[in-house]
């Protein structure tokens, strides 16, 4: 098995990224997904975060309302911070989980976690590889805004909440350029992809 990290600026083209390895064969691991999950109705991670911030970011069916809680977590750090608090370890459990599940049903896999804040919560250097898909600020604000109709203050904030690009690129072992068309940034994905196909193997053989 070879870990990969993947990770980048919100809207920088990761999702691209991430679909073209699950399609080259690699197991992806989207911790956004999971981050979903473990505040599902029901779950512990739901009941938590209502503890702590209260029924108001409950909708009226009982399941979260993760607009009013962006509301919140994205205006004030120190609240953005208690909510990583809970959920974090919750979504690394999972994770811990369903690559443990991978492995044992190949042994020779690929495996890549796609986590939006890689760098920001210290996983920098538990990936044999750590790729981050980089694109200009600019470009993002104005992909948030025309694609997903947030507002410019909405997108200013989620940038905001990311590390900086630099601080992520710094940290990368590859980078791939997200500024391009989709179709050029999977070309660089398939680029990278044998690389990786090969480190699995040895990874398999070394542990035999």
């Amino acid at each position: 098995m070879f870990r990969v990290g993947l990770t980048g600026g919100i809207a920088s083209g990761k999702s691209v990224a991430l679909a073209r390895f699950a399609e080259l064969g690699a197991v992806t691991i989207d911790h956004d997904g999971l981050a979903r999950e473990v505040v599902e109705p029901g779950t512990v991670g739901l009941e938590r975060v209502t503890d702590a911030f209260g029924t108001e970011v409950l909708a009226a069916d009982g399941s979260l309302d993760r607009a009013a809680l962006a509301a919140i977590v994205f205006a004030e750090p120190a609240r953005r911070e208690q909510l990583n608090a809970i959920v974090h370890p919750e979504i690394r459990r999972c994770a811990a989980e369903r690559e443990a599940r991978a492995a044992a049903a190949d042994a020779d896999v690929v495996v890549v976690h796609d986590i939006p804040l890689l760098v920001e919560t210290g996983q920098a250097d538990a990936f044999g590889l750590l790729v981050v898909v980089d694109a200009p600020r600019d470009l993002r604000l104005a992909r948030m805004v025309e694609e997903r109709g947030l507002s410019v203050s909405e997108a200013e904030a989620r940038l905001a909440a990311q590390a900086p690009d630099a601080e992520r690129v710094a940290a990368a072992d590859v980078v791939l350029d997200g500024s391009q068309d989709p179709d050029a940034l999977r070309a660089q994905v398939d680029a990278l992809w044998p690389s990786l196909v090969r480190e699995a193997r040895d990874e398999d053989e070394s542990a035999g």
